[in-house]
C-alpha cells in the first residue's frame, strides 16, 4: 500500500534528442535535475525530469503548471522556461542555466552576514513584487527553489509546480504528508487549519521563513512530527531574530517579523513596502556601516482590495466553541449547533476551531446537506467520512496497516457495508466478503450499529473528532436518525458533532427539532449558538480595515452599506466587492489611498435583497460561463470537472476556461 511505482534506472544517463546531458545537478524523491547542452546552438540549459518510470496524474499536471506559468513570466528573476519535451512516460522540462545553484547548497545552513543577507532580500522582495503584478502566487518560496550565482550574487527564483494564477485560493484539510508545498516553509493559511484563504501574502510568509533561516542558520520551527509543524505555523510564535542573535539589527528583526505574522492582514501588504525598507536597511549599511532603528512598512500600500477574513463580532461565540472542543478533548461527547439565517457567518465561526484540534492531534470532517438531494440518505455524513479516509490515506504504510486492524475489530465481516457507502474504506481495509441481505428497519439498524463502531475507531483521546454537518435543515430521516443513535450513546467520549442550520427555515415540528427534543430527553449534552447580525460598529471596523482608514472617514460608507445589508457578513463583503467591480470604490495611485464616491453610490439605486444582488453579479460574466454554472449547479454543491463537460456536451478544456473566468472574477478584488 502506498508504495511508489517503479523508479527509472538512475545509472543510466538519458538520451534527449538535441541535448547532451552533462551532469546530474540534483535528485530528489520524485524528480532529477541535469545541466546540459544544446546541441544546435550549444547553449547551456538545465533539465528537470520526472523520477519514476510511471509519474502520478498529478505529477504530469505539475510539471505542465510549472512550463505554462514561467514560460510566460518575462522577468529577469525568474528562470526561463524554454521548452517541455515529452520523454517516455512523462516530461522534461528545459530551461535557462545562469550558472547559479541553491540558495541552500549557498549558504550550507550557515547564517548570513548583513552585507550578504540585504543584496539577497532585495532581489527576493523585487521578484515577488513583479510576481505580484503579474497575479502569481509562487506557494512555495524556500532557499532550495532559489538561485544565486556564486560570483555574481544574481538570485532567480524556480519551480512554479503549484503556483497559482487565481487570485485567492481556499485550501482543504488534507493529511500534512500530502499538503502543497513545504512543511518547514507553509504559511499557516495554507495548511487549511486557519479558516483563511490563500493569496499572494502567502508567498511573504514563506519569505519571512527564509530570512530568518539566512540570518540564524536554523528554521523557526524544527520538528520530525509534521503535525507539530503545522501547529507551530498556526500558533506559536516565533522568537525575534534579535534575540538568538543580538547583533541583527532591531528593524531587520522587525521586517523578518512581521513577514512571519500568523494573519495575512498583519505581513507586510505589498512587496514594494518590503523593498522599499530593505533600501533602506543597505542604504544606511552602506552610507553609515550600521542600521539604525526606523518605523517599518511606512510606505506599505497595498493597491488590492482585500476584505479582511478575520472575524468581527463574534468573540464570545467562538470562545464557546472552543470550550466545548476543550472539554470534548478531555473524553466528552458533545452537540453543538450553530443557527442563523444564510449568510449569517456560521461556518466560518465553526472553523475557528481548527487550531486547538491541530494542537489536540484531532481529526476534523466536514458533510453538507443539499436542499435537492434530501433523497440520498447519509448523504453529508458519507461526504464527512469520505473526507477522513482521504486524510488517513497520506498517512505512512504502518499507520495504515494500524488502522485497518482497529476498523476490522470495530466491524468484523460486515465491512461491505460501509464500503457500499464509502468507497475509498476499501483501500484501507481491503475487500470485505458480502454483507447478508436485510431491509426496511433492519437494514438501517444493522448500518446505525456498524456506522458507530466504525466512529468509535475514531474518537479516542490520541484523536479526538470533530463532525461539522452543514444545512441541517434539509437533513432527512435517516441522517437525523443516526444522530440521534451517535449522541445517545452514553459509551461515546472525544467526540464534537457540530451542526449548523438556518433557524428562519425550521419550525417546532420541523423534523430536526423534533430530534433535537428527544436527544434532550436523554441528557444529551447539546449547546445552541444563534448568531445575529452584525452590529453598525463591527461593519464599520470592516469597512475601515478594507480601505485601510480610520472608522470615523469609513462611517458615512459604512451606514450606506449598514442601510442595504443589515450586517448581514456575506451580503456586506460581496457589496463591498460589487462596489468596487462598479469602480464606485477606485484607489488612488496618486495620493495612495482609496476613495469611493458616496454621491454615485446613493444614485447606483442599488438593491437590498442579497439574492437580486448575487443575480445582477453573475449576469455580468459572459453567456458560456452563466451556462456551465447554470449546468454545474443542477449536478449539486460538488461536481468534478469530467462529469461537468459530459453534461455540457463541450470539451473539458473549454468547460475549465469557462469555470476559470468565474473564478477569477469573483474572487478578485481590483484596484
Amino acid at each position: 500500500m502506498n508504495k511508489s511505482p517503479q523508479s527509472n534506472n538512475l545509472n543510466t544517463t538519458p538520451q534527449i534528442p538535441n541535448y547532451q546531458i552533462a551532469k546530474t545537478v540534483y535528485l530528489g524523491s520524485r524528480t532529477i535535475v541535469y545541466r546540459a547542452i544544446r546541441c544546435d546552438d550549444q547553449i547551456p540549459v538545465v533539465i528537470k525530469m520526472m523520477k519514476r518510470q510511471y509519474p502520478t496524474f498529478s505529477e504530469l499536471v505539475q510539471f505542465r503548471n510549472q512550463y505554462a506559468i514561467a514560460k510566460n513570466l518575462n522577468i529577469p528573476g525568474i528562470i526561463q522556461a524554454y521548452t517541455l519535451e515529452s520523454y517516455q512516460n512523462g516530461y522534461a522540462l528545459v530551461m535557462e542555466d545562469f550558472g547559479g545553484i541553491s540558495l541552500e547548497e549557498f549558504t550550507q545552513k550557515k547564517p548570513l552576514t548583513l552585507e550578504e543577507f540585504i543584496p539577497i532580500a532585495i532581489q527576493l522582495a523585487n521578484i515577488l513584487q513583479q510576481l505580484n503584478q503579474n497575479r502569481v502566487i509562487h506557494k512555495d518560496l524556500k532557499p532550495a527553489n532559489i538561485l544565486i550565482h556564486p560570483e555574481t550574487k544574481q538570485v532567480k527564483l524556480i519551480d512554479f509546480s503549484i503556483a497559482s494564477l487565481l487570485p485567492k485560493e481556499t485550501q482543504e484539510i488534507h493529511n500534512p504528508n500530502v499538503l502543497e508545498g513545504t512543511l518547514a516553509y507553509i504559511s499557516p493559511e495554507q495548511t487549511g487549519r486557519m479558516n483563511r484563504a490563500i493569496d499572494y501574502r502567502s508567498d511573504f510568509y514563506s519569505l519571512g521563513v527564509t530570512f530568518y533561516e539566512l540570518l540564524i542558520g536554523e528554521l523557526p520551527f524544527q520538528s520530525n512530527d509534521p503535525m507539530e509543524l503545522l501547529h507551530s505555523h498556526i500558533a506559536k510564535p516565533v522568537p525575534p531574530v534579535r534575540e538568538i542573535n543580538p547583533h541583527i539589527p532591531l528593524v531587520v528583526s522587525g521586517v523578518t517579523g512581521k513577514l512571519l505574522a500568523k494573519n495575512a492582514e498583519d505581513r507586510y501588504q505589498s512587496a514594494f513596502g518590503l523593498k522599499y525598507d530593505l533600501e533602506k536597511c543597505w542604504s544606511q549599511l552602506q552610507e553609515a556601516g550600521e542600521i539604525k532603528n526606523f518605523e517599518i512598512a511606512k510606505r506599505d500600500l497595498c493597491d488590492r482590495f482585500l476584505i479582511p477574513e478575520k472575524l468581527y463580532g463574534r468573540e464570545t461565540e467562538v470562545r464557546s466553541l472552543l470550550d466545548a472542543f476543550e472539554r470534548v478533548a478531555t473524553g466528552n461527547c458533545e452537540m453543538m449547533l450553530v443557527a442563523g439565517f444564510s449568510g449569517i457567518g456560521k461556518t466560518a465561526v465553526v472553523n475557528e476551531v481548527h487550531k486547538p484540534i491541530v494542537r489536540q492531534r484531532g481529526y476534523f470532517i466536514k458533510g453538507k446537506f443539499d436542499q435537492f438531494n434530501r433523497n440520498i440518505p447519509f448523504s453529508a455524513f458519507v461526504i464527512a467520512f469520505r473526507d477522513l479516509m482521504g486524510q488517513l490515506l497520506g498517512e505512512s504504510d504502518d499507520q495504515l496497516q494500524m488502522w485497518k486492524g482497529k476498523i476490522l475489530e470495530a466491524v468484523g465481516e460486515n465491512g461491505q457495508v460501509l464500503i457500499d457507502v464509502i468507497p475509498e474504506l476499501e483501500r484501507i481495509i481491503g475487500a470485505q466478503p458480502s454483507a447478508p441481505e436485510l431491509s426496511g428497519s433492519a437494514a438501517q439498524n444493522r448500518f446505525n450499529f456498524l456506522f458507530e463502531q466504525f466512529i468509535a475507531v475514531f474518537t479516542t483521546k490520541e484523536h479526538p473528532l470533530t463532525i461539522f454537518i452543514d444545512d441541517l435543515q434539509w437533513a432527512d430521516l435517516a441522517s437525523l436518525n443516526l444522530m440521534k443513535v451517535l449522541m445517545g450513546d452514553t459509551q461515546m467520549g472525544y467526540l464534537l458533532l457540530l451542526g449548523a442550520y438556518r433557524d428562519n427555515e425550521v419550525f417546532p415540528a420541523h423534523p430536526l427539532m423534533l430530534s433535537l427534543a428527544e436527544l434532550e430527553k436523554q441528557q444529551t449534552t447539546i449547546s445552541t449558538i444563534t448568531l445575529a447580525p452584525l452590529s453598525i460598529e463591527h461593519i464599520d471596523r470592516l469597512v475601515a480595515e478594507t480601505l485601510s482608514c480610520t472608522v470615523e472617514l469609513a462611517a458615512p460608507l459604512t451606514d450606506l452599506v449598514y442601510q442595504k445589508t443589515k450586517g448581514n457578513p456575506f451580503f456586506t463583503t460581496q457589496f463591498l466587492k460589487g462596489l468596487n467591480e462598479d469602480k464606485l470604490i477606485t484607489f488612488n495611485r496618486n495620493l495612495g489611498y482609496w476613495e469611493c464616491d458616496l454621491v454615485k453610490v446613493r444614485e447606483a439605486s442599488l438593491t437590498d435583497d442579497v439574492l437580486e444582488f448575487m443575480a445582477k453579479r453573475l449576469r455580468k460574466l459572459s453567456e458560456a460561463t452563466q451556462k456551465v454554472l447554470k449546468l454545474a449547479a443542477c449536478i449539486g454543491n460538488q461536481f468534478d470537472l469530467e462529469t461537468l463537460a459530459i453534461i455540457c456536451e463541450t470539451p473539458s478544456e473549454e468547460v475549465a476556461a469557462a469555470l476559470w473566468s468565474a473564478l477569477a472574477s469573483l474572487n478578485c478584488g481590483t484596484n
